[in-house]
């Protein structure tokens, strides 16, 4: 992997991790949690990694244009910028907070850029493991610097190992999902951590995963690092998802054939 964009956003998100995040992991007094809406938690350790990584990121590309989750938190319209021109980097400083502030694991650190609307570069780092993916669009995927193929995989359903976020669905994709459970091999309930079940499916502990809310700060990262190394993230209706399009239901699979039979398996649908 040589690429210089690469490896300083990749060296950043490590050097955020070591600063800031795991100084704070577990050692988190009650004032430094706090609700920023009602079930969503945001401690000092997601602000002082954001602003950091923010702060970062305008140096390597300056003009471009930087979307926290806590700068969203406080100015929403900061999410215009996704459907405009020019660089813009979509940051989530500690995904998997609840975890995170619970003391926890996993969490994750991710970014992605978008150039022009378009998911260009992605990055994200799982501390407490050491593991960071990285990727760019057209060129491919790397986990902790070894290029990665997913494209390939074509387990039997039966076989098929995967989470899926059931109790965020309407009442009737929940039934489907739940039901569609038993011809699978494994259906987790999930780790409350978007950057972690990306990991898993490049690294083979999952095939697939289902999640409703897809916010772009935890998707747009994870959707192209698995985009590629060869595989598939799409809404419930085939369409490919598209940070920003505020939508819900992505299915993310680690190839086509694996996408296609959850789909069909999990969801009715063919």
């Amino acid at each position: 992997m040589a690429d210089t964009l690469l490896d300083d956003v990749g060296g950043l998100l490590r050097e955020t991790a070591d600063q800031v995040v795991l100084p704070l992991f577990r050692k988190l007094d009650d004032a430094d949690i706090s609700e920023k809406a009602e079930g969503e938690l945001v401690t000092v350790a997601d602000r002082r990694a954001e602003e950091m990584i923010s702060a970062a990121l305008r140096r390597l590309r300056p003009g471009s244009v930087v979307v926290g989750e806590e700068a969203v938190a406080e100015d929403p319209a900061l999410l215009d910028h996704l459907h405009g021109s020019g660089d813009v980097w979509l940051v989530d400083p500690v995904d998997g907070t609840s975890n995170f502030a619970a003391g926890r694991q996993p969490f994750a650190l991710m970014v992605a850029l978008l150039t022009d609307g378009e998911p260009a570069a992605a990055w994200v780092l799982d501390p407490l493991a050491g593991t960071l993916a990285v990727a760019r669009s057209g060129e491919g995927t790397w986990l902790d610097g070894r290029p990665l193929w997913t494209g390939d995989r074509t387990p039997a359903l039966g076989a098929l190992r995967g989470a899926a976020m059931s109790h965020a669905l309407p009442s009737a994709s929940r039934a489907l999902v739940e039901a569609g459970g038993a011809r699978l091999g494994e259906l987790l309930p999930g780790q409350h951590c978007a950057g972690r079940e990306y990991l898993d499916v490049l690294t083979g502990d999952q095939d697939f995963v289902l999640f409703w809310r897809t916010l772009p700060w935890d998707h747009a990262p994870g959707s192209l690092l698995v985009r590629a190394a060869g595989g598939v993230a799409r809404r419930f209706d085939g369409t490919d998802y598209r940070p920003g399009d505020g939508g819900h239901g992505l299915l993310v699979a680690a190839s086509e054939q694996i996408w296609t039979d959850v789909r069909e398996g999990l969801l009715g649908a063919a």
